[in-house]
């Protein structure tokens, strides 16, 4: 089985032992992105509105970079600090993704690296 890691610059770059994303026989598993800017690799200031938006652009970002974008996502698995955020998490993905939407699992966490609030990883297939 041939492994491709993918990376891009328009997200950011792995913090751990891990990579972006790994392609493998038309499916593309993406790590988990948080709400970092890829360019200042810190965390985005400001309301969970502009942290889901800044996790959708990178999800999109090494989507692109996969050869890929997010209609193609169809799983995404949701890290949230406070489950209150769900609502947000809805209206997000209203914006970034249209129907049939991903199959999707939201967890509610402790905390999160980076003390962020959110963390989000995807599954994204390439081919039928």
């Amino acid at each position: 089985m041939k492994q491709e890691v993918i990376t891009t610059d328009q997200a950011p770059l792995a913090i751990g032992t891990y990579s972006q994303a790994i392609k493998v026989n038309g499916m593309v598993f993406i790590s988990g992105q948080i709400p970092f800017d890829p360019q200042t690799m810190s965390p985005v200031a400001g309301n969970m509105d502009k942290q889901i938006n800044q996790v959708f652009s990178n999800l999109k970002a090494i989507a692109h970079a996969a050869g890929g974008d997010l209609s193609m996502i169809v799983k995404l698995t949701i890290f949230l600090t406070n489950l209150d955020d769900f609502e947000a998490v809805n209206k997000a993905m209203s914006v970034f993704f249209e129907p049939p939407f991903p199959a999707r699992a939201v967890v509610g966490v402790a905390s999160l690296p980076k003390d962020v609030s959110i963390e989000v990883d995807a599954i994204l297939a390439l081919t039928d």
